[in-house]
């Protein structure tokens, strides 16, 4: 039996990414109905923002469902006792130590995942006592690792040092990218860009039409000195490498970026002043669709995959 599927109590091995401005309860729920594991964005709320979309996801379905933290967040105390408080049984982690949260979130009953970019930080994760982790290659969308490393060098590189699940992403979206994950020692994956362009996705629809619109090359690791993030080149993202020419002190760079660019890109729809975050792999997305879709496309890929490897005969 899939280690992803009994760990959740899911039916696929697919968990849509908690993006920041993407994921509310309306995408969340709609890929937990379709038997993936939708997570909750915790990272673009509010507290008791993040308390009415947890209700509504519980309303909206009767599968599991997760919340995603980013441990930066300045009110990580109240968000991790509105996720006791209304019962949420699966936790990701990300951006910190999983050491600092993950022995309260267990003593809770709560299923603990930590997202890392490196082996390393994977060994961490597994030492601080987390179910699982997600190992996210250089090619994700919005915030990254340093290390640059690919998804397909860094899945067997994380899996031949731990013995917990391990959950694939960056730059995949199909069937085939699952398929070539798990090959490749991934238990499940992590998708984001393609569910970023789904009917449910919170963002701005002027977002979603410039996701499907994006080519290879469009997009670009940056602002590593900050926090690294790939975005579309627009132009507040053409303003920052002209600011990089000047060699920009770190003080610089942050007050070129201020605050709540992120909002104003993905949820505001400002094609043109906002941080649009998204993965490498949008080259390769075409349409907008429901969850349902696209869950379900991504497994019947993945079978008709699998059937090709098999006829390879060799």
């Amino acid at each position: 039996m899939n280690k992803i599927t009994s760990l959740f109590n899911i039916k696929y091995p697919i968990i849509q990414a908690g993006m920041i401005w993407n994921s509310g309860y309306k995408l969340a729920s709609a890929v937990s109905n379709a038997g993936g594991l939708g997570l909750i964005g915790a990272g673009s709320m509010y507290p008791e923002i993040l308390r009415e979309h947890i209700q509504k996801c519980k309303k909206a379905t009767d599968k599991p469902f997760g919340v995603n933290v980013p441990m930066l967040y300045p009110n990580i105390e109240e968000i991790m006792k509105i996720i006791v408080d209304e019962g949420v049984k699966i936790v990701f982690t990300s951006a910190g130590n999983p050491k600092t949260w993950t022995p309260f979130l267990k003593a809770n009953g709560i299923t603990v995942v930590h997202v890392v970019s490196s082996s390393v930080f994977a060994l961490k994760a597994q030492d601080a006592g987390v179910d699982a982790v997600v190992a996210e290659g250089f090619e994700a969308g919005g915030h990254n690792g340093r290390e640059e490393t690919t998804t397909f060098t860094l899945i067997p590189m994380v899996k031949d040092k731990i013995s917990i699940p391990l959950i694939a992403a960056g730059g995949i979206a199909t069937g085939r990218g699952m398929l070539a994950a798990m090959v490749l020692g991934a238990d499940g994956v992590q998708v984001g860009s393609r569910f970023a362009a789904s009917l449910e996705s919170s963002s701005h629809q002027k977002f979603k039409e410039t996701i499907i619109g994006v080519h290879e090359g469009d997009t670009q690791l940056t602002l590593k000195e900050l926090a690294p993030v790939r975005l579309i080149k627009n132009k507040f993202y053409q303003d920052v490498q002209k600011l990089y020419e000047k060699c920009p002190t770190k003080e610089e760079l942050a007050s070129l970026l201020g605050r709540a660019r992120a909002k104003r890109g993905m949820f505001e729809g400002d094609l043109i002043e906002g941080e649009l975050e998204i993965g490498q792999i949008a080259g390769l997305i075409k349409e907008i669709l429901p969850a349902k879709d696209i869950v379900n496309e991504m497994i019947a890929e993945f079978e008709q995959a699998k059937r090709e490897v098999v006829s390879f005969g060799f």
